[in-house]
């Protein structure tokens, strides 16, 4: 009877071992790219790799009508839908005090989030699981006071009120934008815990933005100007949360008024789309 040698690996394994071995040496080479090309140029080496994911027909219609997605190219659009897709599949919707949560609002929810992150290769935001959907203003433990959205990073939660978050949608010239405002701050933290190329670049300009603010000349025009509403001031994550709805909503403003503030804002996004 022939006994198998367990100390002898089958010849036929060989080709696949150094198969392995050989994509894993060409991953790492490419992570080394990838982190010295962020770091020079501002921006990932691949945005986005692959556009298969596609959105109901209902949740199509209700994206069409998305300002920001009806002035992408067609690429983009493709692109957008895919992520969009991505993140309404990837997240839990939950709407509490017994609403009911529709097609609409995981599809504008998801698209404010994607429009935020659209410049980035990572842009699910990890940090979020579910998302918490009121029909107003809630209570919060965390604080205890009434808030219109937060971000629970220990229950993994992006927190929001339906009515606050629509009035952001529909009024996008106030600079006033509830989604904006949670997204960005849930890109602070994750920022904060990454190593990865968009969390680098992001902590560098997130950097030099508050290096700009210890300008006098930025100072002065800041309480010449009273650009950005006065909640800005509250503290550095809220400034930046303020920074992100301005530098949506009011781009041209932005950059006339802050034109260096508006360009490291732009690099920390990776922001080339819709005339930004």
């Amino acid at each position: 009877m022939y006994l198998l040698q367990t100390n002898d690996s089958p010849e036929w394994m060989a080709p696949y071992a150094y198969a392995i071995v050989f994509l894993g040496i060409l991953f790492f080479l490419f992570r080394v790219i990838e982190n010295f090309y962020g770091e020079r140029f501002n921006r990932p080496l691949v945005r986005h790799y692959f556009t298969y994911r596609k959105l109901t027909k209902k949740q199509q219609q209700v994206l069409d009508g998305f300002s920001f997605y009806k002035k992408l190219s067609r690429k983009h659009r493709r692109q957008f839908v895919h992520r969009v897709a991505t993140f309404i599949k990837e997240k839990e919707f939950i709407g509490r005090e017994d609403l009911e949560v529709t097609d609409r609002m995981k599809v504008l929810i998801a698209s404010v989030g994607c429009m935020l992150s659209f410049g980035r290769k990572n842009y699910t935001y990890g940090i979020i699981r579910f998302i918490l959907i009121y029909p107003s203003d809630f209570y919060s433990n965390i604080n205890e006071a009434y808030h219109k959205g937060e971000i629970n990073p220990r229950g993994r939660a992006l927190v929001l009120s339906w009515a606050a978050f629509q009035e952001g949608i529909n009024n996008g010239t106030d600079n006033l934008h509830l989604g904006i405002h949670e997204f960005m701050h849930a890109m602070q933290l994750e920022a904060k815990r990454g190593g990865d190329p968009d969390s680098m670049r992001f902590e560098i300009q997130f950097q030099n933005i508050l290096k700009r603010l210890t300008d006098e000349s930025v100072k002065s025009q800041l309480n010449r100007t009273s650009f950005f509403r006065e909640y800005a001031f509250t503290n550095q994550f809220e400034f930046m949360a303020v920074l992100a709805e301005y530098f949506i909503e009011s781009p041209s403003a932005f950059k006339s008024h802050f034109p260096e503030l508006y360009e490291s804002t732009k690099k920390m996004l990776n922001f080339r789309f819709s005339g930004y």
